[in-house]
């Protein structure tokens, strides 16, 4: 099938691609691919993703028990009934 010249040269020019782009953070000197955010500790934007990950994960955890303790409750109260 004919393909007209625009569709050729769409195509070609995706050839020329190169790889992913990666920076050099100043303050730790890790390598990593720009404008991404990383749980490894590197900063983004001035700060450090860890932390709210650390932060969500300890919420969940904390959450964890009390509904353990709600569905034991509701457990006796079937039970009495």
């Amino acid at each position: 099938m004919r393909h007209t010249r625009a569709h050729t040269k769409n195509r070609r020019s995706h050839h020329a691609l190169s790889g992913t782009r990666l920076s050099v953070s100043k303050e730790s000197g890790a390598v990593h691919p720009r404008h991404k955010a990383l749980l490894d500790g590197t900063p983004y934007k001035g700060r450090s993703v860890m932390d709210r990950a650390a932060r969500a994960k300890a919420t969940k955890k904390a959450a964890a028990p009390k509904a353990e303790k709600k569905e034991k409750a509701d457990m006796k109260e079937k039970g009495k009934k």
